[in-house]
């Protein structure tokens, strides 16, 4: 059997590693398509949902819908979240006359978002997710399920950004630029 010339063989092995180029690109368009198709379906049930008010009036989260909406999954025993609160308050009051909203939902439980709430008022909305609301989280993008998270929906409802740890003022002259 005679040896291949190597001007061959290095034709063969550059055809064979655009081959498995091509073959990872695809892998990650497939993987990328299905993560917006999960999102979206993820973004269409958190529209169907509603969640307990501290007065215990339900409160649905498609009444937000058609302008953009700040979601923040937060809880009273994060200090990280604790510290953000504030600034998402000065966000809401000073953007709300450009139709801006906020929700907080609290991963938490009714009596302790109270007593806290007493200390710290909130210009927005919050409601209860209690510990499930993490997995609401997670289907918004959440990987890891740790608070705070927080999610911007422009006014068709879709998900414009993700924000996982504390908040800062940049990220929320970031969201005064996004396309709502």
């Amino acid at each position: 059997m005679s040896a291949m010339p190597s001007s061959r063989r290095g034709w063969l092995a550059a055809a064979a590693g655009l081959t498995m180029a091509g073959v990872g690109a695809g892998l990650v368009w497939r993987t990328s398509s299905r993560q917006s198709q999960t999102l979206s379906e993820a973004e269409r049930l958190f529209w169907q949902q509603q969640f307990s008010q501290l007065d215990g009036v339900l409160l649905p989260t498609n009444s937000f819908k058609g302008k953009p909406l700040v979601l923040n999954f937060w809880a009273t025993w994060c200090p990280p979240c604790i510290e953000e609160l504030p600034l998402i308050n000065n966000f809401f009051q000073k953007n709300q006359a450009n139709g801006w909203q906020v929700l907080g939902l609290a991963v938490d439980q009714a009596d302790p978002v109270k007593r806290f709430l007493t200390g710290l008022p909130l210009a927005f909305p919050v409601a209860l997710a209690g510990f499930p609301g993490l997995e609401i989280s997670r289907s918004l993008g959440n990987l890891s399920g740790a608070l705070p998270f927080t999610v911007v929906f422009g006014s068709t409802g879709h998900v414009l950004h993700r924000k996982m740890g504390k908040l800062t003022n940049a990220d929320m002259g970031l969201w005064e630029t996004l396309p709502i």
